[in-house]
């Protein structure tokens, strides 16, 4: 009963006053948390840009534009793009609530079909410091040369391969081609045009007789098309021998040699043509070549043989050979090598002045 005076005192005192019980309580309570604060916020109207399609060798040119949405200052410390990408004067410092722009330049020159770029935007907003913006669309050229450089193989039995390059005039205008020229006989080239100004076909053949080896040439036609005035097909040709050696190099142990040397080398005709090898030799003293037919026409097999006591001259190619009766590969050849090694209780072996030692060279058949 006691307490229950006080605490009716109480309320009355506090009725006097004006203030009732639940302003009481309110003016107890701690102040309300502030607000916390975003920091700077990069946002990008589109992350994304499709430039659709654009001609080879034109400069499409387009601005990201971004708004800062948080309360600080943005700084944008860094663009980065590839190399056919120009990166123009963006904001470097955005204020809360104000927008700012990335401009960029792309070349689509030695560009062709569907392109996809990424360019790197890095800023001070924590929650989002790297950014990646997509940069995609089709590049088409006004005049399509498909393929540009081409790859003839030929064979042991037919010397003639041809390959045919498409042109392909993409432009509103008709377009005419010259006559194809060669800067290599052994490449010849024929012009076929399909669709009149539109679509080409050139041709391009070897021209026999053909050594075997690598073959370079480059064919040029001259265009109307002022966007492509000149037109070049690069073309290579691999001649494969007919007449395979192997093993292709023979390795000697170190000279002079206390025992005989022998190794045997298989050749094997991968024509058609039945072959006739004869005058088998080493150029070298103290060795030989002795040569049997294992499959009439188109096998055979030699044994190299060095004598005890050889020893290869300094600066010399030392190489076996065979007259062979095909006209594409008149001569077999495999190259000998043997370690020069000092003997150190005697004069060393004079040094050639002819030149240094020529390069180890592969085995090859006529027309190498």
């Amino acid at each position: 009963m006691f307490m229950a005076m006080i605490n009716s005192s109480i309320y009355r005192v506090l009725a006097l006053a004006g203030i009732g019980v639940a302003g009481a309580c309110m003016a107890a309570d701690p102040a309300a948390p502030s607000k916390p604060s975003l920091g700077p916020r990069i946002q990008f109207e589109s992350a994304v840009h499709d430039f659709g399609k654009a001609m080879e060798g034109e400069h499409v040119k387009y601005t990201y534009v971004f708004t800062n949405a948080g309360d600080a200052t943005l700084q944008v410390s860094g663009v980065h793009a590839c190399g056919c990408i120009t990166i123009g004067d963006y904001s470097k410092a955005v204020e809360a609530g104000k927008a700012g722009s990335i401009p960029i330049s792309f070349n689509s020159a030695n560009y062709n079909g569907a392109v996809t770029k990424s360019i790197s935007v890095t800023c001070n907003d924590k929650q989002n410091p790297r950014v990646t913006l997509s940069w995609k669309g089709t590049v088409w050229k006004g005049l399509e040369v498909n393929p540009q450089i081409t790859v003839l193989d030929v064979t042991a039995d037919e010397q003639r391969a041809t390959r045919t390059v498409h042109v392909v005039n993409n432009l509103e205008e008709a377009l005419t081609l010259s006559t194809p020229e060669s800067n290599n006989p052994q490449f010849a080239a024929e012009l076929k045009e399909i669709r009149p100004g539109k679509e080409f076909e050139v041709l391009i053949s070897t021209v026999p007789p053909l050594k075997a080896g690598n073959l370079h040439g480059e064919i040029t036609l001259r265009s109307s098309s002022p966007k492509m005035p000149t037109i070049k097909i690069v073309a290579y040709a691999n001649v494969k021998s007919p007449i395979e050696v192997i093993p292709a190099v023979v390795q000697a142990p170190v000279g002079p040699l206390t025992n005989e040397f022998k190794q045997t080398v298989s050749i094997v005709n991968r024509s058609s043509t039945p072959v006739t090898l004869s005058e088998p030799k080493i150029n070298a003293e103290g060795a030989e070549a002795v040569l049997r037919e294992i499959q009439p026409g188109f096998k055979y097999e030699a044994d190299l043989i060095l004598h005890p006591g050889f020893e290869a001259p300094r600066g010399k190619r030392i190489q076996f050979t065979a007259k062979s009766s095909l006209s594409i590969a008149p001569e077999v050849q495999v190259n000998i090598f043997q370690p020069w090694q000092r003997n150190l209780n005697q004069r060393p072996h004079p040094v050639s002045q002819a030149g240094p030692t020529p390069p180890a060279p592969q085995a090859v058949a006529a027309g190498h």
